[in-house]
């Protein structure tokens, strides 16, 4: 699904969600696209290339979604989930690390950068937005793609920060670095 389908049906359901709404999980994938959070600078996105850039209303800064990779969407209500923000992204953490260690890799939590990381490598981005209590947007989990276009960008806004896949871990390969 395109991004901005993805994105267009996210605003739609957050903006015409009813109290009785149940809140939904949206498991996609996207073709090659670089997405700015909110507050992303520019110079964070070094040579984009052929791939477009959103600037988009997520939390963070730049980040690349592409195939291979598995794009988690969480639409619920904190309200009526009885979660505050910073739980809620504990929460996406932990059941990504523990997903991980389903398939055999170790995951783990950085102070002051959230996602999962394995052996210094980011496997997993999270990026939300609230609006009315209501969040959209979501988690991205590395699964087999090609790692090439994160070398054009400072992720998440760190220069040089290495990027895995679940692929290259399974099979002990080494990871992509960004430089």
């Amino acid at each position: 699904m395109s991004y901005h389908s993805a994105w267009q049906a996210m605003q739609d359901f957050v903006t015409h969600r009813q109290q009785d709404d149940l809140s939904e999980i949206w498991l996609v994938e996207h073709p090659a696209v670089f997405t700015q959070g909110q507050a992303g600078k520019a110079e964070h996105v070094l040579n984009p290339g052929d791939i477009p850039v959103v600037q988009s209303d997520r939390g963070g800064q730049v980040t690349y979604h592409g195939p291979g990779q598995a794009v988690i969407y969480i639409l619920i209500n904190l309200k009526e989930a009885d979660i505050g923000i910073r739980t809620l992204v504990q929460t996406i953490e932990e059941a990504v690390i523990r997903l991980l260690a389903k398939h055999g890799v170790s995951g783990e939590r950085r102070e002051g950068a959230p996602g999962i990381y394995v052996d210094d490598a980011k496997i997993a981005s999270i990026g939300l937005r609230v609006k009315k209590f209501n969040t959209y947007h979501g988690v991205s989990i590395n699964t087999d793609m090609n790692l090439e276009p994160f070398s054009r960008i400072n992720p998440c806004g760190y220069e040089g920060l290495a990027v895995t896949d679940h692929k290259r871990q399974g099979s002990n390969a080494s990871v992509a670095s960004v430089h």
